[in-house]
Formats: C-alpha cells, sequence, structure tokens
C-alpha cells in the first residue's frame, strides 16, 4: 500500500524547510519538526531529486487530500500521468499516436 499524506500535514512538517532542497533533507526537515509516520513514509516514496520549492513536493507525493484519486484505478493513473522531471519512463504519460487519432482504431483489416 502506498504511503500517504495531507497537504495540510505535510505542510507542518516541511515549514522549516528551505529549498532547494533534495530529498534527504526534505526527510531530516520533517523528523526534525515530529511529522507523523505516514507523512515521513509518503516523503521516503519520493524520487531522488532536487526539489525547488513545497510546490514541487506536493506534486510529487502521494496524497488523500479531497479531490484527489479515490479508487485503486484513479490512484494508478494518477502515478503513471505524474510528470517529476526524475521519474522512469514508465511512470509518464504516453502520447497518442497521431495516425489512430486521425484515422480510427485498427480493426484488424
Amino acid at each position: 500500500m502506498v504511503a500517504t499524506t495531507t497537504t495540510e500535514r505535510l505542510q507542518a512538517a516541511l515549514a522549516e524547510a528551505d529549498y532547494p532542497a533534495d530529498k534527504e533533507r526534505l526527510l531530516e526537515v520533517a523528523r526534525a519538526s515530529g511529522a507523523d509516520e505516514e507523512t515521513v513514509r509518503a516523503l521516503r516514496a519520493l524520487p531522488l531529486a532536487e526539489y525547488a520549492n513545497f510546490e514541487e513536493v506536493t506534486a510529487s507525493v502521494a496524497k488523500e487530500d479531497a479531490g484527489g484519486p479515490e479508487t485503486d484505478a484513479e490512484k494508478a493513473r494518477a502515478r503513471r500521468h505524474h510528470t517529476h522531471p526524475h521519474m522512469a519512463e514508465r511512470e509518464k504519460e504516453t502520447p497518442t499516436n497521431p495516425i489512430v487519432d486521425e484515422l480510427g482504431e485498427n480493426r484488424g483489416s
């Protein structure tokens, strides 16, 4: 199961963070601020990268806030369409084929 947090808990955990910061520095700040274990686990799941600001961190961490993905399928889709530059290619959105867009799907002809 993927560890999740809320934006509010993440903001409290990283209030003292200086940016840019890498994953390890963010974990240190969160632990020092007394963040709950679930938030720390969610931060541990971050890709190894340097984060320029809090918005980049929130875009990369799994959150359970209202408006976020609810079902397992929605969570998987959100992970596939994540746009952080240091993510594996299999996690990024794949562009559609322009021929299929124009002509429609090949029906076995």
